[in-house]
Formats: structure tokens, C-alpha cells, sequence
């Protein structure tokens, strides 16, 4: 059986590259990170060799894309933080944000 796999994001390093699989994990979006074995080798983070591609199945793309949409923006919130941010409002009548 053949997968058929979509670059959704480039990151600068294995670390980055590593946070985003786990971030897409956490939807249980399987993803693969590709990276230059120069870049792997020497830890580079900038730059061509530096550059780590990460890839999911092409059925995931369009949730891992929006999730990945939201992270980038700033606007993601998970449900636990927001069910603490609705209790906080609720203890003292305020607007958390």
C-alpha cells in the first residue's frame, strides 16, 4: 500500500522540526521529518542544510495545516487551557484575556 506524503511545514532544525512532530502527534497526525544528513550531522539550524521538512500523510494534510495555522498565529488553545481560563473568569468575575 502506497502513502501518499505532503510538506506541511519547514523548520529551522531538528528541534523545531522535532516540537512540530510532537505538536501534530498530539492530534494524532502521523508526520515524518526530512533533513539534509550534512544538517543532521553538523546541527546546523539556518540555511539550506539547516532546513528540516516535515511531512504527513496527504488525508492529514488539511487538519495538520490548520493546526499548524493556529500555532503559528498565536490564536491555538488547547481545551485544558481554555477550560482554566473559563474557571479563573468564573472565581473572579473577570475576563481571563
Amino acid at each position: 500500500m502506497n502513502v501518499s506524503w505532503k510538506k506541511v511545514y519547514t523548520a529551522n532544525g531538528q528541534l523545531e522540526a522535532e516540537t512540530i512532530r510532537l505538536f501534530l502527534q498530539s492530534f494524532q497526525i502521523p508526520s515524518v521529518i526530512s533533513q539534509e544528513s550534512a544538517g543532521v550531522t553538523f546541527g546546523f539550524t539556518v540555511g539550506p542544510l539547516g532546513q528540516a521538512q516535515i511531512y504527513v500523510r496527504s488525508e492529514d494534510a488539511e487538519r495538520a495545516e490548520e493546526a499548524l495555522k493556529h500555532l503559528e498565529n498565536g490564536t491555538y488553545v488547547d481545551d485544558a487551557i481554555e477550560q482554566h481560563l473559563d474557571e479563573t473568569e468564573e472565581q473572579d468575575g473577570t475576563d481571563a484575556l
